[in-house]
């Protein structure tokens, strides 16, 4: 894995503020991806792209022939300091632009989201499965998306706290996990 491609990586998202940070989590989700064996010329769906970090390292492990389909939830004007929309905007206009899709607005469990049987080589879900509102919204998505592809690929973060800097990440998971079960019990 070249240091070099995962700063051009880094410089495609436009995310220099964190460079150091963005450094790791790129590796990171290259390394899944090199794990997961994707190739040149597939043919990737992404479940849960959110602003394009994923995305942008399959683009790369796909290559001029691949193709990466990115899907999201969450509405364009989600997130910051950069939005999805303005991220996906900037990997776009990357020399891995061509070879990217980026939806958003996208419920992969409404009747609108249709996919070809085998339509994609690889389905994947990264670091994006708490977002969801339970495990049986897991399991449907789970269950529709089997015949789209050959290969499903799942990573989430290690919920342990291993280390004491990591605590007042898990620290915030919890409270908005608590927020989350919060406003359910309101809204019955």
């Amino acid at each position: 894995m070249s240091e070099a491609i995962i700063r051009d990586l880094i410089q495609y998202m436009d995310v220099e503020d964190n460079a150091a940070i963005q450094y790791i989590q790129t590796e990171h989700r290259m390394k899944l991806g090199l794990f997961w064996g994707i190739q040149e010329g597939s043919r990737v769906l992404e479940i849960g792209c959110g602003q394009g970090d994923t995305t942008a390292v399959h683009a790369h492990l796909v290559g001029e022939h691949g193709y990466v389909h990115g899907v999201d939830i969450a509405p364009e004007d989600y997130g910051a300091p950069l939005t999805v929309g303005e991220a996906a905007a900037k990997l776009r206009k990357s020399p891995l632009g061509d070879r990217i899709r980026m939806d958003y607005d996208f419920d992969i469990l409404s009747d609108q989201a249709q996919f070809g049987e085998n339509e994609f080589d690889v389905i994947v879900l990264s670091h994006c499965s708490w977002y969801l509102k339970s495990f049986d919204e897991l399991a449907q998505i789970l269950s529709k998306v089997r015949k789209w592809g050959r290969q499903l690929c799942f990573a989430e973060w290690d919920a342990r706290v291993t280390d004491v800097s990591q605590l007042s990440h898990w620290l915030s998971v919890l409270i908005q996990s608590q927020i989350d079960c919060c406003q359910k019990i309101v809204k019955k």
